[in-house]
């Protein structure tokens, strides 16, 4: 397998002592590349110049490119799928019963007693404000 990346003014090049009439042949010979690169630069080229059909240089890269694209979508889709997968796994156990749904049977004076009563005893607990007591027989504070 021949090596790839020369640069496009030096195969320009090679092609103009091609056209000149040197043979293909000895070109690649004192060069040391196939012959049959020559032969696959001269068709790129007269794609590229509308002489024969097929794709120009300017589609081939642009293709190259979308199949890269497409390669690197399809993977971050497969590590989705997999995650997908996992979690379909995963048994979530259901929601419990929302607060309503406990006190529906219940009128709103209920509720609404049911409510209080339940903050009182929280704001109690903590102590009167200011580290006031309450003390004497008729509850006054000191």
């Amino acid at each position: 397998m021949g090596r790839r990346g020369y640069p496009p003014e030096f195969r320009r090049k090679v092609l103009d002592v091609i056209d000149a009439g040197r043979k293909v042949a000895d070109v690649a010979h004192d060069l040391g590349i196939s012959d049959q690169t020559f032969y696959a630069w001269r068709r790129q080229d007269r794609n590229d110049r509308g002489l024969e059909s097929g794709l120009t240089s300017a589609e081939k890269a642009e293709l190259t490119a979308a199949k890269k694209r497409i390669a690197e979508l399809e993977a971050e889709l497969a590590v989705y799928r997999r995650a997908t997968e996992l979690l379909k796994k995963e048994v979530v156990p259901p929601k419990p019963a929302t607060p309503r749904s406990r006190v529906a049977g219940l009128t709103l004076e209920e509720v609404a007693g049911a409510r209080r009563s339940q903050r009182r005893p929280a704001r109690w607990a903590r102590g009167l404000p200011g580290g006031l007591q309450r003390h004497g027989p008729h509850g006054a504070w000191c």
